[in-house]
């Protein structure tokens, strides 16, 4: 008796593998080819991108002179060094209040557990409007501050609740035990329950700097002064609004200046590479983290 019926099913005909191949091909090449189009055209020659009408597909040879132009200084560079500054301030800063919030939220005799639990609930089904938001912004003094920037956002309800759900999820006679030896809420909170969350951790703070990188339209509101713009901002006015980059922007870069198109493209792989980088290092905790923290919710 064959495998598959032992099973109770039946092997795909070689027809319909196939038929699978190609559409997964096709789907892996919708998916590829726009990045490789990207990274392409950004060290592209000149005249092979005049050729080509602006994208090019396959280079006939390799330039990184865009992105000597860009790191040369100027205000991608400026704009780089903000956005990661932010991204670093802003996840650790959101990591630390959501852990805390989170962990005091799954302690059910906590003092206001079950208030501010609602309170963090009602935030999820109304959240504030632009222009109250801006109002309070404006009423801290922090317009054009980079505070702006990770302070109204520090805390994310869905996450709190995620997190919530996987500190609930902990062997409760391991906190109980702790705490017959004496030790207080921050130490278990720091010693037992923090190593035992790298997962949801891991998970969480993936989102935050995803959320952070990303984020444009904050800057847009809060920020007038463009010299503390961070790069999605950037991004916006030089490659989706398509305004030119001359030498102004890119001051230091000592040589002539690439095709606008090779500087889009350079921008949009400076602002696509980070996430890619550090996504693989946090995959194998995305699965059990989200799915953990969401069952018991």
């Amino acid at each position: 008796m064959s495998r598959s019926a032992v099973a109770g099913t039946t092997a795909p005909s070689p027809v319909s593998r196939g038929l699978k191949a190609v559409v997964l091909i096709a789907i892996c090449a919708v998916v590829v080819l726009p990045f490789v189009g990207i990274l392409s055209t950004s060290i592209a020659g000149r005249a092979q991108i005049t050729k080509a009408g602006g994208f090019v597909l396959l280079p006939d040879s390799a330039s990184l002179s865009a992105y000597r132009a860009i790191f040369a200084g100027g205000v991608v560079t400026r704009a780089l060094v903000v956005s990661v500054a932010i991204t670093v301030v802003g996840t650790l800063l959101s990591l630390t209040c959501t852990a805390l919030l989170a962990y005091s939220l799954s302690r059910p005799g906590s003092f206001g557990h079950k208030p501010m639990l609602m309170v963090v609930l009602f935030t999820l089904l109304f959240a504030p409007g632009i222009i109250p938001a801006y109002l309070v912004v404006k009423q801290l003094g922090l317009l054009n501050s980079y505070w702006s920037l990770v302070l109204p956002t520090a805390i994310n309800a869905f996450n709190v609740i995620v997190m919530r759900a996987f500190f609930m999820g902990l062997p409760h006679e391991l906190l109980e035990s702790a705490r017959i030896d004496g030790a207080g809420e921050l130490t278990i909170l720091r010693r037992l329950v923090l190593p035992l969350s790298r997962a949801v951790l891991a998970v969480i703070g993936l989102f935050y700097a995803v959320s952070y990188w990303n984020a444009f339209f904050n800057a847009l509101l809060y920020m007038n002064d463009t010299t503390k713009w961070p790069l999605q901002l950037v991004l916006r006015t030089y490659v989706v609004n398509n305004a030119p980059i001359g030498v102004n922007q890119l001051a230091g870069s000592g040589e002539a200046l690439p095709p606008q198109q090779s500087i889009q493209m350079a921008i949009l792989v400076i602002s696509i590479v980070p996430i890619l980088l550090v996504y693989p290092f946090l995959q194998r905790h995305f699965a059990k983290g989200v799915l953990t923290g969401a069952v018991k919710g």
